[in-house]
C-alpha cells in the first residue's frame, strides 16, 4: 500500500472557525411562500414577464436548491463536501473524495456569495472551507497538481492511485478563480494560478495544441494504456484527447483570465476556443467527442448535452477575450444549439435529450438534470441574441423552464432529480449527490437565468449583440408540461458532464 497523504495538522482547526462563521448565520434568507405557478403563467417575452419569470426562478434558486443543498453537503468533521447525499438530504458514507466535486461545490459556494448580499456571509464561509480542503488535502506538496481521487479519509491508496487529470485540475483552477473574484483571499488566487501553470508545464501540447489529460503523480503524461482497452479517469482512452476536458478548460482558463489577466493565459485561452469552435465543433453544430493527438477525430456518437453546454462556453470565452460580438464565435454557438433544437429536443413535453447522431432523432432520451440546466441558460442567451428575428428560443426557453419545475425539480424534497425519463417520471436513486451530481451546473444556470431576464426586464426587448454577449459570469407555443416525477424503478449511471 502506498503511504497515505494525510491532512495538514491545522486542517481540522481551520475548517471549525470556518464552520462556526456560517452556521451563526443561520441559513439562507429566503422567500416564505412559493411562488404560484400562476404568475408564471406567460407566453409573452415582455417586461412584465420577464420580471416574474425572473422572480419565480430567483425564488426556486435560492429556496429550493441553495438552502437544500448548504449546509447539508457541507462535512464539517472530515473538510471538504459530502458527496453522497439521498432524495431527503440525508448523508450517507462517501467511498471515495473527488476532485471534480470538491472543487464544483466549492464554485457553487463562491458563487452564491457573489449572487447577493443576502447570501454573502454564510455562502463565503462555505467557499473558503472548500478552497482549505482543496489545498490541503487535495493539493500534492511534494509534486505538485492535484489528485483526481483520494479515499474518503483523503489518501491515495492502491484502490485510490494518485493520477491527476487536466479535467480535475480545470475544476480546481475554476474553483479558486471564483473563490478569488469572491474573497479576494490570496490562496484562492494561488490555487488556481499554481494548478494552471503545473498543469501547463506538464501537459500543455506544444506541437498539436490543447493538452494531454491523464498524468502520473510527477506529470508525465500517460499516453499508453496501462492494459489493453483502459479508459482513464473519466472514460477516455489513454492517449487521446477528448472534447469534454477542453470545453472545460476553456471554462477555466476564461474564468482566471477575468480574474488575474496574464498573457500566457490568454494565449492558451485563444488557443482553446480557436480548437474548441473551429476543430471540435462542425457543422451542422455538433462536437466531435474524442481525438488523436494531433486533433482528427474519432468517429463517436453526438453529444447534444455537451453541444448546449459549449455554446455557452465559447460565448463567455470570447467575451472574457474582449470579443462579445466575434460572429464566427456566435455562428457556431448558434449552430449547436439549433442542431440540438433539430435533433435533440422532445417537441411534446420539452426538455433535450441525452445524444443522438448528426442526423438522426436521439437515441438516448433519458433526461439528466445537467442537461435541462444548461439548455434554460443557452436558450435565454440565444433569445437575447437573436429573439428579435425569431421567437424560437424564447418559446423553447419557457417550456424548458416548466419542464424542470414539474418533472426535474423535486417539489416535496427540494434539489433537482438525476434523471427523468422521455416522459418525466422519476429515475435511478433519487439521490441528491453523488460525485457526478454537485450542484455546479444548475446554479449556474440559474443564476444567469435570472440574471439575464432582469436585463431584458430593464430593458423591454432583446437588444441583439452586444447585450447578449456580456458574461454573467424549440418550435412553437410553449407545450404543456405533463403531471411529473411518477415512480420508476429503472437505473442510471453517473454523467461525465
Amino acid at each position: 500500500m502506498r503511504t497515505p497523504i494525510r491532512p495538514r495538522p491545522a486542517l481540522a482547526a481551520r475548517l471549525a472557525a470556518l464552520l462556526t462563521l456560517a452556521a451563526a448565520c443561520g441559513g439562507c434568507a429566503l422567500p416564505a411562500a412559493r411562488q404560484g405557478d400562476a404568475a408564471e403563467a406567460t407566453t409573452g417575452s415582455g417586461p412584465a414577464a420577464c420580471a416574474r419569470l425572473a422572480d419565480a426562478i430567483d425564488a426556486h434558486l435560492r429556496r429550493d436548491v441553495l438552502a437544500r443543498w448548504f449546509p447539508a453537503c457541507v462535512d464539517t468533521a472530515g473538510g471538504g463536501f459530502h458527496q453522497t447525499l439521498s432524495r431527503d438530504w440525508k448523508v450517507r458514507p462517501d467511498d471515495h473524495r473527488f476532485l471534480v466535486y470538491q472543487a464544483r461545490q466549492t464554485w457553487v459556494a463562491a458563487q452564491a456569495a457573489l449572487y447577493g448580499p443576502a447570501l454573502a456571509r454564510e455562502f463565503t464561509a462555505y467557499a473558503l472551507h472548500g478552497l482549505v480542503y482543496l489545498t490541503e488535502v487535495f493539493g500534492d506538496r511534494e509534486a505538485g497538481g492535484l489528485y483526481f481521487r483520494l479515499d474518503p479519509a483523503g489518501r491515495a491508496t492502491d484502490a485510490f492511485p494518485p493520477e491527476k487529470h487536466a479535467y480535475g485540475l480545470s475544476f480546481a483552477i475554476y474553483a479558486g478563480a471564483a473563490v478569488y473574484e469572491a474573497t479576494k483571499d490570496p490562496r484562492a488566487l494561488a490555487l488556481a494560478v499554481d494548478t494552471f501553470r503545473w498543469l501547463d508545464d506538464h501537459a500543455h501540447d506544444a506541437a498539436h495544441g490543447g493538452y494531454y489529460e491523464a498524468m502520473a503523480r510527477d506529470g508525465r503524461p500517460i499516453t499508453v494504456p496501462p492494459k489493453p482497452g483502459a479508459v482513464d479517469g473519466i472514460g477516455t482512452p489513454y492517449g487521446y484527447k477528448s472534447m469534454n476536458t477542453h470545453i472545460h478548460l476553456l471554462e477555466a482558463l476564461a474564468a482566471l483570465q477575468k480574474v488575474w489577466p496574464n498573457e500566457r493565459v490568454r494565449e492558451r485561452l485563444e488557443e482553446l476556443l480557436a480548437l474548441v469552435r473551429d476543430r471540435i465543433a462542425v457543422i451542422p453544430g455538433a462536437l466531435n467527442y474524442y481525438f488523436t493527438p494531433d486533433w482528427r477525430p474519432v468517429p463517436m456518437h453526438d453529444s447534444f448535452c455537451h453541444d448546449i453546454e459549449t455554446a455557452f462556453l465559447m460565448v463567455e470565452a470570447s467575451d472574457v477575450l474582449g470579443r462579445p460580438d466575434h460572429e464566427p464565435t456566435w455562428r457556431m454557438a448558434r449552430a449547436l444549439v439549433d442542431h440540438a433544437l433539430d435533433w435533440g429536443w422532445d417537441a411534446a413535453i420539452a426538455g433535450f435529450y441525452y445524444s443522438g447522431q448528426a442526423f438522426a432523432p436521439g437515441f438516448d432520451r433519458q433526461k439528466s438534470w445537467w442537461v435541462q440546466a444548461g439548455g434554460l441558460n443557452v436558450l435565454l442567451l440565444m433569445h437575447e441574441r437573436y429573439g428579435a428575428e425569431t421567437d424560437r428560443y424564447w418559446k423553447a426557453f419557457l417550456a424548458q423552464w416548466r419542464f424542470i419545475r414539474d418533472c426535474q425539480a423535486d417539489r416535496a424534497c427540494g434539489g433537482w432529480y438525476a434523471e427523468v425519463t422521455e416522459g418525466g417520471s422519476r429515475l435511478g436513486t433519487l439521490d441528491k449527490a453523488s460525485p457526478w451530481k454537485a450542484a455546479y451546473h444548475n446554479v449556474r444556470a440559474l443564476m444567469n437565468t435570472v440574471r439575464r431576464l432582469r436585463r431584458l426586464a430593464a430593458r423591454g426587448a432583446p437588444a441583439g449583440p452586444a447585450a447578449a454577449a456580456r458574461s454573467d459570469t424549440a418550435q412553437g407555443a410553449a407545450p404543456p408540461v405533463p403531471a411529473g416525477n411518477r415512480s420508476s424503478t429503472a437505473t442510471t449511471e453517473g454523467d461525465v458532464s
